[in-house]
């Protein structure tokens, strides 16, 4: 297996940090972030560190840096450690982070209830021209 460049190990971890993959992730103070990651391509665990991505994914923030763990156990500690020393440093805003993952807009059509009766929304209907005339 081809070793990967820095670049291309933090461009790897924000694409699994953004696909909401990471184990854990912690809002720190100043829109920074710190994520446990476990890549199941190389079975390798990190702790990435980063600030928000003003790009959308364009580009790695000039701030992101990483730890490599042989474990994912060691890396959890690891985790716990660094969410430790943010609690008291005053700097850890949001233990179970998920602000600025990925995208939540999914695009396309709303979802209707699978129990709904009708398959049109009832709000956009137009009387005058409905197929589904009352007797």
């Amino acid at each position: 297996m081809q070793e990967r460049s820095e670049e291309q190990i933090l461009s790897r971890l924000l694409e699994l940090e953004n696909d909401g993959q990471s184990e854990r992730r912690a809002q720190l103070s100043g829109e920074r972030y710190l994520a446990l990651l476990h890549d199941p391509d190389n079975d390798r665990s990190y702790i990435l560190r980063h600030s928000t991505d003003e790009t959308e994914g364009v580009e790695v923030p000039p701030d992101a840096e990483f730890e490599e763990y042989p474990t994912l156990d060691v890396a959890q500690r690891a985790f716990e450690q660094l969410l430790d020393e943010s609690r008291r440093a005053g700097e850890l805003v949001e233990e179970d982070s998920t602000d600025d993952v990925g995208d939540s807009e999914t695009g396309g059509a709303e979802v209707r209830d699978l129990n709904a009766d009708l398959d049109e929304d009832e709000l956009t209907q137009d009387p005058a021209i409905s197929e589904e005339e009352e007797p």
